[in-house]
């Protein structure tokens, strides 16, 4: 071989090899968290529940119709929401779902439906 054609052919590979190696995917997430982490953020530096619900109920909107997965907490965190506005029912409504999803909050989901039983 000559060295054009030795030339040619290893840049020939290089090319092959970076384009199939550009169409590998990145794994999809577990979760689909969006705005779920800044929400907890803007709790705890105080924003208006009833916005943060606002937002949380827009996420699970859009996590329904994307099929994605649902972050655990979130409808734990979208529960203690509700209870800040006065909605024991949708407070508890949450806390149900927490534990249907994430069947390990359990206990810890009772104990705080039996602490709004009291």
């Amino acid at each position: 071989m000559t060295t054009t054609t030795t030339r040619a052919l290893a840049a020939a590979l290089l090319g092959t090899s970076l384009l199939l190696g550009g169409c590998v995917a990145a794994p999809k997430p577990l979760y689909q968290w969006g705005s779920y982490p800044a929400q907890v953020h803007k709790h705890f530096k105080g924003e208006s529940p009833q916005a943060q619900i606002d937002a949380l109920e827009v996420l699970l909107a859009d996590n329904q119709g994307n099929a994605a997965a649902t972050p655990p907490g979130l409808h734990a965190h979208l529960g203690l929401l509700y209870s800040k506005v006065g909605r024991d029912d949708k407070m508890e409504e949450q806390f149900e779902l927490e534990k249907a999803t994430f069947p390990e909050s359990a206990p810890y989901m009772n104990r705080l439906l039996a602490q709004l039983k009291k």
